[in-house]
């Protein structure tokens, strides 16, 4: 017992000279695993943390632990937190908050504020901080502000009231409408309702119709509302579009006699089979001692004047939104399919990296600059990866050097401790009516990690000049794209749940294990049935990157300094990049305080969440239409979720998911659901369902609106 007092005092002092030498931000959990001695377990930090805490030496701060002001001062006994979090659902209808990085999720228990919602930023009161085996638990006290404020819906009216009926994942309560408010709609008809005002004592919100949508598609209404509700626009103004329309088409001789002249240099790009806007492309010049090959960005910036009318709508959006039929774009058709596209045969304007290389695929220096081009070609990805499998056709040698170098590239960064996800995604065949006839998984081949690889140069090498520069000793305002280290705890969870798949991973001692961990074992499950499932898993146990002017570097790809610059057609962050980046080159003075270019970074992630989510909404409203006309039919699959009430099967050839009640198929007064095995059974059967099982399943019922399929199941799958 002594031994074991003085053992856990040793780590207790460890902790406290590792907080004693922090600034005042302290350090979270993950970074105190990464401090401390490898021979200290996580469980017994965070002992030790609980310990430090109830002994008034430590405070926890939101996650960030930090030395006590005094230490003669204990915190209150059960003293509460007040953190502030975004708000996730899991699709079980369980609410988490998610904390700033470098803290845990919180469970909310008990009865949550009215029409909590998927993305509001809320403040959350905590019943403990840190408590060993338990995830933190807390009750919303307060929404600071709404993810979504517009919704789409069928208008009910009476004579003395009326209210919207949303069609929504997530939105389930009616907004009331005032009769001064309803836009002069008709009953029944399909709405653009905007919530005006809803507090925490009121179950329904009150709101006003902003927009009657009219006669559409089934499909037009489906895809316009998911677009709608994550709060980008379906159309530019007529002013935005007079402004793009004036734009003069013509490259003066003067503006070229500015930049350098790169016509005459071999120059390619490679996009996807159905792409419009050609944001990148690539040049290859032969020279005494290597290869010169030059990165060309379209260069928007030049077309887009800061706080004009487009500037004004493009930080708006923050990004195109890719969904299965459309795309929703950042810019107007314009200037994203025309004059900013770098197409074949044209003459383009382009921010350009121009990298030097040796023989033995050596980088010797490099030069950024603005330039003209005129690309020769347009490959398509299956174009490029014929020429790189077969070595021939037109740019043959070109594609090959450019491949070869890549190849170095890539494994240069995943030695350095890059992260290898290559999670797949779902594509749809649609028929004239946007009908899907068929789904499949997009297959990563090595055109497109060629050029994946040098945008990820370029971008790092335009972050790491800029990170350099230095005004009045003071860093340029900058956007850099972060990634931070991984939740240690998140990690374990998934490590779990890949054991019940039957993958023994190793533990995760700190962040320097995570990578070769990581990639040994999604290394392993190429081609597997659960390699989609655990892929995501993997994905979502990882921080989520983010824009900031703070740089920490980005863990993943195991870079120190990176950013976004290629794709300025479809993201603003690019754009602010350009500009930047244009402004030194020139040593003109910053063109932004920190600090506001701070707030831009963080309108431009949360757009960037916003997307993400509609893309989401979008491919998993196409999966259960794919499956409405297919009620009956058979499939195999994977159980991939399980709760108390049933578990969820993935389709292997579609990806498509949906959800086994287990009442259907167990006796309801014997079912037992071990949580931590993730295992359903039933003891008088004997029957038992574990994550990761192969099953056959028949397709039993859709809900278009809800977006929710559900499977009857058949048998389980032997080998």
């Amino acid at each position: 017992m002594k031994e074991k007092k003085e053992k856990k005092k040793f780590v207790d002092d460890d902790i406290i000279k590792i907080l004693k030498h922090s600034d005042d931000n302290g350090y979270s959990l993950p970074a105190l695993v990464n401090l401390l001695p490898k021979k200290f377990t996580v469980d017994k930090i965070e002992q030790s943390l609980q310990y430090l805490i109830k002994d008034g030496k430590i405070v926890d701060d939101n996650g960030l632990f930090c030395i006590a002001k005094t230490t003669k001062e204990k915190p209150e006994k059960n003293a509460a937190s007040l953190v502030e979090g975004i708000v996730d659902i899991t699709r079980s209808g369980a609410v988490f908050v998610v904390t700033p990085v470098g803290s845990r999720d919180i469970f909310i228990s008990g009865r949550p504020v009215n029409g909590l919602l998927k993305g509001d930023t809320v403040l959350v009161k905590l019943k403990h901080t840190l408590k060993v085996g338990k995830r933190p638990e807390g009750t919303v006290q307060k929404v600071i502000s709404r993810a979504h404020n517009l919704f789409v819906g069928i208008i009910k009216i009476s004579s003395s009231y009326s209210f919207v009926n949303v069609e929504s994942e997530w939105m389930k309560n009616d907004i009331y409408i005032s009769p001064k408010h309803t836009l002069k709609a008709k009953n029944d008809d399909r709405v653009v309702v905007k919530i005006l005002k809803w507090d925490t004592k009121d179950k329904n919100p009150t709101g006003q119709v902003i927009e009657i949508m009219g006669e559409m598609s089934e499909n037009d209404q489906a895809m316009n509302a998911i677009l709608i509700e994550g709060g980008f626009h379906l159309r530019f103004t007529e002013e935005i579009l007079k402004e793009a329309e004036n734009i003069d088409e013509k490259i003066s001789t003067q503006e070229i006699n500015t930049r350098l002249d790169y016509r005459n240099v071999t120059t390619f790009t490679i996009d996807p089979d159905d792409a419009k806007d050609f944001d990148d492309a690539i040049s290859y010049k032969k020279m005494d001692n290597g290869f010169e090959i030059g990165v060309h960005i379209a260069d928007v910036s030049h077309y887009i004047q800061a706080d004009s009318v487009m500037d004004k709508e493009a930080i708006v959006r923050g990004t195109s939104v890719y969904l299965p039929d459309r795309v929703c774009p950042m810019l107007p058709e314009k200037l994203s399919n025309n004059l900013c596209s770098l197409r074949p045969l044209e003459d383009r304007l382009s921010f350009s990296v121009l990298f030097e290389f040796d023989n033995k695929y050596e980088i010797q220096g490099y030069k950024i600059a603005k330039t003209v081009i005129h690309s020769n070609r347009r490959f398509t990805y299956n174009d490029a990866q014929i020429i790189i499998e077969s070595g021939q056709g037109e740019y043959a040698e070109e594609i090959k050097v450019c491949a070869a170098i890549a190849r170095k590239l890539r494994a240069d960064r995943f030695a350095n401790g890059a992260i290898a996800f290559e999670s797949k995604e779902v594509r749809f065949i649609l028929d004239e009516n946007a009908k899907p006839i068929d789904v499949f998984t997009k297959e990563r081949k090595e055109a497109h990690m060629m050029v994946e690889d040098w945008m990820l140069l370029a971008n790092k090498t335009v972050a790491k000049y800029m990170a350099a520069l230095k005004i009045n000793e003071q860093p340029v305002p900058f956007v850099y794209r972060i990634h931070d280290v991984p939740n240690e705890i998140k990690l374990e969870t998934f490590r779990t749940v890949a054991l019940r798949f039957g993958h023994n991973l190793q533990r995760f001692k700190n962040s320097k294990d995570v990578a070769p961990i990581l990639n040994a074992f999604l290394e392993t499950i190429q081609g597997k049935p659960e390699q989609n499932i655990l892929e995501q898993l993997a994905i979502r146990s990882m921080a989520k990157a983010v824009y900031t002017t703070n740089n920490i570097g980005h863990y993943g790809l195991g870079f120190d300094y990176y950013t976004h610059f290629t794709s300025p057609i479809r993201r603003y962050p690019d754009v602010l990049v350009h500009r930047i980046l244009h402004q030194q080159i020139n040593k003109k003075p910053p063109l932004f305080l920190k600090d506001d270019l701070e707030i831009i970074c963080k309108k431009n992630s949360e757009m960037e969440r916003a997307a993400a989510d509609c893309e989401r909404s979008a491919i998993k409203y196409k999966q259960v239409e794919y499956l409405e006309s297919r009620i009956g039919e058979v499939y195999n699959g994977i159980i991939s979720g399980m709760i108390q009430k049933g578990f969820w099967v993935e389709l292997y050839q579609s990806k498509c998911e949906g959800f086994v009640d287990i009442t259907t198929v167990l006796p309801t007064d014997s079912i037992f659901y071990d949580e931590e095995r993730l295992e359903l059974s039933a003891l008088p059967s004997k029957m038992v369902f574990k994550i990761g099982e192969p099953v056959r399943i028949k397709v039993l019922n859709t809900d278009l609106k809800e977006r929710r399929v559900w499977f009857e199941f058949i048998e389980k799958i032997t080998a």
